[in-house]
């Protein structure tokens, strides 16, 4: 009888760590940045109470400024180049109504239009990745909550990949 009764205070003992575990990550949520980079700026501090949106670390985004302007740089000029085909594609097409220039030629009016205006839809999707990278390069508060643990230094380098390391552990406020 003793010996069933220990069997089940294990088992309740078993059973209240695994709850405690469960409620224990529940509770903390590991953070880190979706883009690769050097940590610039730690805002936080263990047992720090933070609120949704405070910042509690920033990457270095030199090399991501620069490639959202090389974005935007590159979506100006197909931008341009799609008015510049819009305007051909309408002389063609005037011509063509006249009947001074061929269906070739109208034709292939119509297809550098297409191009340029593709081109420019590229460009807009590169400059909006290129302005998430930028903006995922600062790691926001998810909901209001404690730091619980900090692992991150000015200094250290943050890799994108499958398994990024945990940054910060926020903890929420109950």
């Amino acid at each position: 009888m003793n010996q069933a009764n220990n069997v089940i205070r294990g088992s309740a003992f078993l059973a209240a760590m695994m709850l405690a575990a469960a409620v224990w990550a529940a509770d903390r949520v590991p953070l880190t940045t979706p883009v690769s980079g050097v940590v610039k700026e730690v805002y936080v501090q263990v047992g720090q109470k933070v609120k949704k949106g405070d910042r509690l670390l920033a990457l270095d985004d030199t090399r991501l400024r620069a490639r959202v302007m090389e974005a935007e740089a590159g979506l100006m000029r197909f931008r341009q180049e799609a008015e510049e085909a819009g305007r051909e594609l309408k002389r063609a097409q005037e011509l063509y109504d006249r009947g001074v220039s061929s269906t070739t030629e109208f034709d292939a009016a119509k297809l550098r239009h297409a191009r340029a205006v593709a081109n420019a839809q590229e460009a807009e999707a590169r400059r909006i990745i290129a302005q998430k990278n930028l903006d995922d390069s600062v790691l926001k508060a998810p909901f209001d909550g404690v730091v619980r643990v900090r692992e991150a230094e000015p200094g250290m380098y943050v890799p994108a990949q499958l398994d990024p390391p945990t940054l910060i552990i926020l903890g929420k406020i109950r």
